[in-house]
Formats: structure tokens, C-alpha cells, sequence
């Protein structure tokens, strides 16, 4: 909109009614989209730091697929009938506790847990994922 356009508009009280209405769901449009962009950003990291701390590809992609499919990445996943929680989504989610007392919120934290419940229980990330998908969940 012009300056012009928008001087002539805020002239007429309908039209300026309509403007500052346009202008209203602009904005909003613009801070709703910032928690979707905060929330791709946070799951990036997340990703990231599961590579490095993984080392091995094989094995992060098994990682990789349990986690998009039981959390998409979402550090603060909860399941609401279960109360399973974070990226691996751990019933309770306090067990997490055992690898730091930041487990709610550290992707690390959630990661380094996960990781190893997966060697424990199924001998990797790989043996969890074979079974992900034998059964819909691990």
C-alpha cells in the first residue's frame, strides 16, 4: 500500500476500520508463523547434535526414524494418553533423570538416554528401529 493509498484510506473511517484490519492480520500472520520457525529451528539443532553425538550414520538414521515418527523432533512432545515424553518419547518421562536433571528441556540430555535404552533393550539404534517397525513402537 502506498502512502498515499493509505492516507487516503485512514480519511474515509470504513476504510481505515478495513486497513488497520489488514494490517492487524499481517502482523499476526507474521508472529504466527515465528513459533513454526522457532520449532524447525529447535528440532534442527536437536538433529544436529543426535549426528554428532551418534558418530555413526547407520545408526543415526534408525535413531533419526524412531524419533520423527514418535516426537517429529519436538524436544517437549508429550503424548497425552500415555504422558510419554520428549524426543524418544520415555514412559515416564523422568526416567530421562538418569542422564541429567535437564532432561526436560536439553535434546542432548533426551539423546543420550534414548540412545542408550536402545542399546540396552534392542542392542542399537538399528535393532530399535526393526522393531519400531515390526510393531508400530519400541
Amino acid at each position: 500500500m502506498s502512502a498515499a493509498s493509505f492516507l487516503r484510506s485512514i480519511a474515509t473511517p470504513k476504510k481505515a476500520l478495513a486497513g488497520t484490519a489488514v494490517a492487524v492480520a499481517a502482523t499476526g500472520a507474521i508472529f504466527a508463523a515465528a513459533p513454526a520457525q522457532a520449532a524447525t529451528t529447535g528440532a534442527s539443532s536437536a538433529q544436529a547434535t543426535a549426528k554428532k553425538m551418534i558418530g555413526d550414520s547407520a545408526q543415526y538414521q534408525c535413531f533419526s526414524k524412531i524419533v520423527e515418527h514418535e516426537s517429529g523432533w519436538d524436544v517437549n512432545a508429550t503424548n497425552a494418553s500415555s504422558g510419554a515424553y520428549g524426543l524418544v518419547q520415555a514412559l515416564p518421562g523422568s526416567k530421562m533423570a538418569s542422564a541429567g536433571s535437564d532432561w526436560k528441556t536439553n535434546p542432548a540430555t533426551q539423546i543420550e538416554w534414548g540412545v542408550d535404552y536402545m542399546k540396552d533393550r534392542y542392542g542399537s539404534a538399528c535393532g530399535a528401529w526393526n522393531f519400531w517397525q515390526a510393531n508400530g513402537w519400541y
